[in-house]
């Protein structure tokens, strides 16, 4: 079991993920006659069972928990919400930008999978690839259902005794949020700012197209907030906040320069080849490594650095040499 006491009487509490990272870290804080959860973790056994051995633990039932607080929309934060506001009878807040994108993404009759085939295929990516990444996505909608019944979240919210600004990140998500406990310069930060990785910034078929601008906004409004200590959903929590900012910023403007160098009428499935040489990837990571590199050459296009030519597939070309 993988808990961990945290200030405000709170647990950091490491749930199963069947991907590389192994665990999404979620929040319990005591809160009047009952608890607060933050995240809840991916839809499948390991999870659910993870969860029962910490709530044994802890003496509670699922029925102790009164509030559920999501930071985004991802599978592996949100899919197991549906099921754990079923056994808690718990009210569930999220902003609204991204519950209405767990419905549109993981909802009957959601056209998100042959919407994301046409996109990648746009992109230049093989019609095999197309066809495992939409069979994944397929799958993975099974680790999200039931979904919640979600309420939009305010800007202030008060567990572990204490008052928290909601604080939107839009970026990893559009609605993104993280939560800041300003007398003790605390936030919780969901995907925002990670200790050892960079958050994937991806482009979805029918949302926000310039992610990247968004996520280097939050970034740098996040920096100007007192926080000592960020209790982020993967690896160890973040103690050198604004240095941590300073690199993941630096890292993009390096992505962002090499992906300009690349651009000489290739394809994004052909940039992502080179960025990505060094790894083995399977459908599931290919399409975060294209939406991903997708926005960084939305945000080179938007800049004026590069020009996205329009045909079929796409390609992009160095606006220095076109």
């Amino acid at each position: 079991m993988n808990i961990e006491k945290i200030e405000f009487g709170g647990y950091r509490i490491g749930i199963p993920v069947p991907f590389p990272m192994k665990y999404v870290y979620c929040y319990l804080f005591k809160q009047n006659d009952g608890y607060v959860m933050i995240d809840v973790g991916l839809n499948y056994r390991a999870a659910r069972e993870a969860w029962q051995e910490v709530f044994a633990h802890l003496g509670i039932t699922p029925r102790d928990i009164h509030t559920i607080y999501l930071t985004h929309f991802h599978p592996d934060h949100s899919g197991l919400s549906g099921w754990m506001q079923e056994q808690a009878g718990a009210e569930l807040y999220m902003n609204e930008i991204d519950a209405r994108m767990i419905d549109r993404v993981w909802g009957e009759g959601s056209k998100q999978v042959v919407l994301m085939k046409e996109m990648v295929l746009q992109h230049g990516v093989p019609e095999d690839l197309a066809d495992g990444i939409s069979e994944h996505m397929e799958k993975l909608s099974q680790n999200v259902l039931p979904l919640p019944v979600a309420k939009p979240i305010s800007d202030t919210i008060e567990f572990g005794g204490k008052q928290w600004s909601v604080i939107h990140t839009p970026g990893h998500s559009e609605g993104h949020v993280c939560f800041f406990q300003e007398e003790e310069g605390i936030l919780i930060g969901g995907d925002h700012i990670l200790e050892k990785i960079t958050p994937n910034i991806s482009v979805w078929p029918d949302a926000s197209q310039h992610p990247l601008h968004e996520y280097i906004d939050s970034l740098r409004k996040i920096s100007k907030y007192p926080i000592k200590k960020i209790y982020s959903a993967h690896h160890s929590p973040v103690l050198n906040v604004n240095e941590r900012i300073d690199e993941l910023i630096q890292h993009h403007d390096e992505r962002l320069a090499y992906i300009e160098s690349l651009a000489d009428d290739k394809t994004t499935y052909e940039i992502a080849k080179i960025l990505f040489s060094h790894r083995e990837l399977n459908p599931h990571q290919w399409r975060f490594a294209i939406a991903e590199t997708i926005a960084h050459l939305n945000y080179l296009e938007r800049e004026g650095r590069i020009t996205k030519q329009d045909q079929n597939p796409i390609v992009y070309v160095n606006s220095r040499r076109s």
